[in-house]
């Protein structure tokens, strides 16, 4: 998809994805959550999915775009706003003043403006932020800050330029920048723009674009290149390099507990991706772009992996989405359900996943149909993840992830393991619910062709239920004469509990 088509997808969205998606919308946007083939003999419990909700903390923002804690103990979270401001939440409310204003300096908006922030790790004692933003000329700027005697307010005189990228184009500028375990800098730069990447610049070791850099702060004026990053000596390379082949990567995050790196790269027509650095790599891997998209050839059209490039871990086609949204892996206390769990998002659909590895091999769920155009994921001091909402003017908001466990057991029956076309197939749902509340409960069911795409859809009427309480649900769907004769998925899901979802699926026959 190209930019002008991805944007203007965002402005055909609904608010509420979560609330108001017809039932074949969100068995699209549940793909990924596709089950093994159900035994006909019984019902087929859901499995205890962990699902999630968000609590909003600040509203009525204009953009934002990246969350950032200082690491000084006073446990405030910084916001970015895309128009050049930084703004603090402390102690339960958005303080007045802006803790920096660079609007003169910024070109905004589309992919342009103040894209990222991060904090020196001896920030409580030097005072240094740096920030990454597009100058009034299209470029990109990496520049460092200092905080005034005023621990709210930066010193706007303090500005100090670290790194001008020229831009060839206005989009894929990235705009990530965090602070790695070993104390350097890491800087998430796009590929200059455009769409497929036409100067094949993340492949090309002698350009900046779409690369990851590591940069050493505290080594050099402005800065000095790390003597183990991986080009550092290699002919024609830049030596800031340490890993490239990327697209747009947009958010990328360190797992605080092992220093593991997750990077969100957005693609382009077909496929997004989520890709992976082990703790203590060398760096230098070549994640693939614009030979691969994801786990698919690109350019070249075959033939395009000689075994050299690091493929992703997670992936999606834009039937769930439009661009990926790098999240955060959860080491917070408060909700131990999730701890280990990789969160990341998509701009244009709002999903939120969960992301578990088991024996180096990675699995993803929907825990959340937000609604939202989300634009960044963000941590505060203890761990806990926090959610931007882009917005579409002055109705941005940052929302905090909690945890609502496993609420239900969900069931599902078919009164018949195949059905004639033009007949109706009867099923039952039984839910339970074990949160001690009432809640308004609504179910969607729609039915799925052997690869998970929806056929036809319908609404099951709300029932309202009490804690520990069954709810069991009889209901029909009719089978149109249109539809081929084949083997089908029914699937129904719990579409509102808390605004969580959970589905499970059942395996029929469409016969003559």
């Amino acid at each position: 998809m190209r930019e002008r088509e991805r944007m203007t997808a965002v402005a055909r969205l609904p608010r509420r994805v979560a609330r108001l998606a017809p039932a074949a919308s969100l068995a699209a946007l549940l793909a990924l959550a596709l089950g093994i083939e159900p035994d006909r003999e019984r019902p087929v419990e859901a499995q205890g999915t962990v699902l999630i909700a968000l609590e909003a903390i600040v509203t009525g923002l204009a953009n934002p775009v990246a969350i950032a804690n200082a690491g000084d103990g006073w446990n405030r979270l910084f916001i970015a706003l895309q128009a050049g401001q930084i703004l603090i939440y402390d102690s339960g409310q958005l303080l007045p003043n802006p803790f920096l204003d660079i609007s003169s300096l910024v070109s905004c908006c589309g992919e342009q403006g103040l894209l990222g922030v991060a904090f020196h790790p001896s920030y409580a004692s030097n005072g240094f932020f740096y920030v990454n933003y597009t100058n009034l000329a299209g470029d990109t700027v990496v520049a460092r800050y200092r905080v005034s005697a005023d621990a709210n307010l930066a010193d706007p005189a303090s500005a100090v330029i670290l790194l001008t990228v020229d831009q060839p184009f206005t989009n894929h500028n990235g705009g990530q920048l965090q602070f790695g375990p070993d104390g350097y800098l890491y800087i998430g730069m796009g590929d200059g723009g455009s769409g497929g990447d036409p100067g094949n610049r993340a492949q090309n070791l002698g350009e900046l674009l779409g690369k990851l850099l590591r940069i050493d702060v505290d080594g050099g004026t402005p800065y000095a290149i790390p003597a183990t990053n991986p080009f550092v000596g290699t002919p024609g390379a830049r030596g800031e390099i340490w890993a490239y082949g990327l697209r747009n990567p947009w958010r990328f995050s360190f797992d605080r507990l092992t220093g593991d790196l997750f990077i969100g790269d957005v693609g382009q027509e077909s496929r997004e991706e989520v890709d992976f650095q082990p703790a203590g790599s060398p760096g230098g891997q070549n994640y693939g772009w614009r030979l691969m998209e994801g786990s698919a050839c690109y350019d070249p059209a075959t033939n395009c992996n000689n075994g050299s490039l690091t493929l992703p871990i997670l992936e999606y086609d834009h039937s769930l989405g439009c661009a990926v949204i790098g999240g955060s892996r959860y080491r917070g206390r408060e909700f131990p359900d999730l701890s280990g769990t990789y969160l990341y998002g998509d701009f244009c659909t709002g999903l939120i996943w969960g992301a578990t590895e088991t024996g180096g091999a990675w699995t993803s769920s929907v825990l959340f149909a937000s609604g939202l155009l989300i634009s960044a994921f963000g941590e505060d001091e203890s761990g806990e993840v926090y959610v931007a909402h882009y917005g579409g003017g002055t109705d941005g908001a940052i929302y905090r992830i909690t945890s609502i466990g496993t609420p239900c057991a969900l069931a599902l029956s078919l009164g018949a393991g195949s059905v004639r076309r033009g007949g109706r197939l009867g099923f039952d749902v039984r839910l339970t619910h074990n949160r001690p509340r009432t809640v308004e409960q609504s179910f969607l069911a729609w039915v799925e062709d052997a690869r998970g795409a929806p056929v036809l859809s319908t609404t099951v009427p709300a029932r309202r239920i009490r804690a520990l309480e069954e709810v069991r649900v009889r209901d029909s769907v009719s089978i149109p004469r249109t539809l081929p004769p084949g083997t089908y998925r029914l699937a129904v899901s719990v579409g509102e509990m808390h605004q969580g979802v959970l589905v499970t699926r059942r395996t029929f026959r469409v016969v003559e």
